[in-house]
Parts: C-alpha cells; sequence; structure tokens
C-alpha cells in the first residue's frame, strides 16, 4: 500500500471503528451503547496512553476523547498527537467533558475548534454531532 493510498483510505466513512478514550465505566456503556445501537463499531481506551497506542497501529472513523484522562496523557495530548501523525483523523475528534468553564479546556476548544460535547449528555446529541463530525455509519 502506497503512502498516498493510505492517505487517501483514512478519508473512508466509517466501517473502520469510533476509539473512544474515556476512563468512566458508565460513560464508556452508554457511548458504546449509543454508537452501536446507531450503527458504529466502537473500540475502548480506558487512558489517553492507551489510546495513543491504540492509535498507532489502528484506523478509525473517528475519535471520541475525554479531555481529562489518567495515565498522563490528556485530550489535548491526544489531539496534538493527531494532528502531528494522523492529520487526516485531526477533523475527526470530538472531546467529552464535565469541566468547560475551566479556562485551559475553554483555550483546548478554541484552539482545536474541534466540537465537544458535555457532560453529562444526551444520546441525541451525541449522536447527531458524531454523524456531523465522523459521517454515517
Amino acid at each position: 500500500m502506497t503512502a498516498a493510498s493510505s492517505e487517501a483510505g483514512e478519508d473512508a466513512p466509517t466501517a473502520r471503528p469510533v476509539l473512544v478514550i474515556e476512563d468512566e465505566p458508565g460513560v464508556v456503556a452508554l457511548l458504546r451503547a449509543a454508537l452501536e445501537r446507531r450503527g458504529y463499531q466502537v473500540a475502548q481506551a480506558a487512558s489517553g496512553v492507551e489510546g495513543l497506542r491504540m492509535l498507532e497501529s489502528g484506523d478509525y472513523a473517528g475519535v471520541i476523547s475525554d479531555i481529562r484522562t489518567p495515565g498522563g496523557v490528556s485530550g489535548a495530548d491526544v489531539q496534538t498527537w493527531i494532528r502531528r501523525n494522523r492529520p487526516a483523523l485531526a477533523a475527526r475528534l470530538v472531546f467529552i467533558t464535565g469541566d468547560v468553564a475551566n479556562t485551559e479546556t475553554i483555550a483546548l476548544l478554541r484552539r482545536t475548534g474541534a466540537p465537544c460535547i458535555e457532560k453529562p449528555f444526551r444520546v441525541r446529541q451525541l449522536l447527531e454531532i458524531v454523524e456531523q463530525t465522523f459521517g454515517a455509519p
């Protein structure tokens, strides 16, 4: 496979899974149920470190990442890695957080332009943003 065909394949819609980077089991369960019910495949990482490991070797339709994750790698770090290493995926990143009033969070969202879903969120809101950002399954 050439670099050009690999990059083109990265733009193809959602036969690939959505990577969910989230450490709260209840949030993961809700995300997985909603996304799978809509027809998306889901891969899950419980930390930013695990998410980066999966991104290094996997191909994903998009990424949903909590901004604050355990293990020393934040959602901002994940976004920076994606932008540098998988630039075609950068436009298919959605953040989730329970802390949209934090100045660091506000700065991150302004800098990246990535959509953000505030916890707690409604399933309809989640699916609308996911479909707008990743495309329909």
